[in-house]
């Protein structure tokens, strides 16, 4: 009997290309609070939960961080990323691979470490409607990335065991969070991990971006 494959999908550096606007806009958040981090070690908390982006800055910078200064560095960041919305769009081949699943008849969902206030901007550039495509945001659930609970979410909503789910990332952190779930890994390189990285952390299979995925999609189940 086929099982058929369906596929969650992270979203910055995933299907939209994000990530530097999500870095440049945590460094203003940052500078406002005279907290000094290097961009390369922001970067490298993309799609992460805000609890470990909290334990990781405490542990790199040795300052305290307080719910109120949590709550601060996020609102400024989410004001900082909605003024650089105009610059977001989809990466190669994202619409197209979304397009050729849903005529395909293969379900599909998005889940993202992302509060709404910050994925809205993507979606409207992919053209996704919440209302009619599955979308688990941070603030729909109780852990985000690498905890499964975005993917486990998205799963329900489609329906479907996680068993028979392809996550598809770009991050360290959707690979832990879909080995966690036993979920397939799939990884893209347009979020600027590295592709050992991946593979390290549960990666079944690395492409370069949507695009180059649509090219293999049948390699990761994506039959119609």
């Amino acid at each position: 009997m086929h099982i058929q494959s369906v596929f969650l999908f992270d979203l910055d550096g995933t299907l939209v290309d994000s990530v530097y606007q999500h870095v440049l806009a945590w460094m203003e958040a940052l500078d406002s609070e005279g907290i000094e981090l290097s961009v390369w070690r922001i970067h490298r908390k993309i799609g992460m939960s805000g609890g470990l982006f909290t334990d990781q800055l405490l542990r790199e910078t040795g300052l305290e961080i307080t719910p109120e200064l949590l709550a601060r560095l996020r609102a400024r960041h989410a004001e900082a990323y909605r003024r650089s919305g105009s610059s977001i769009k989809p990466l190669p081949g994202a619409c197209e691979l979304l397009a050729t699943l849903t005529e395909g008849g293969i379900p599909w969902a998005i889940a993202t470490s992302g509060r709404m206030e910050t994925a809205k901007p993507n979606l409207d550039a992919l053209g996704v409607d919440p209302a009619k495509i599955p979308v688990v945001t941070r603030d729909m659930v109780r852990f985000a990335k690498p905890d499964p609970d975005l993917f486990l979410s998205a799963a329900e909503k489609l329906g479907v065991p996680i068993e028979n789910a392809v996550v598809v990332g770009d991050s360290i952190w959707d690979m832990l969070a879909s080995r966690r779930c036993r979920a397939l890994g799939v990884g893209l390189l347009s979020g600027g991990y590295g592709q050992d990285e991946l593979e390290r952390s549960g990666a079944v299979r690395v492409y370069e971006d949507p695009k180059d995925l649509l090219k293999h999609l049948d390699e990761v189940g994506g039959r119609r």
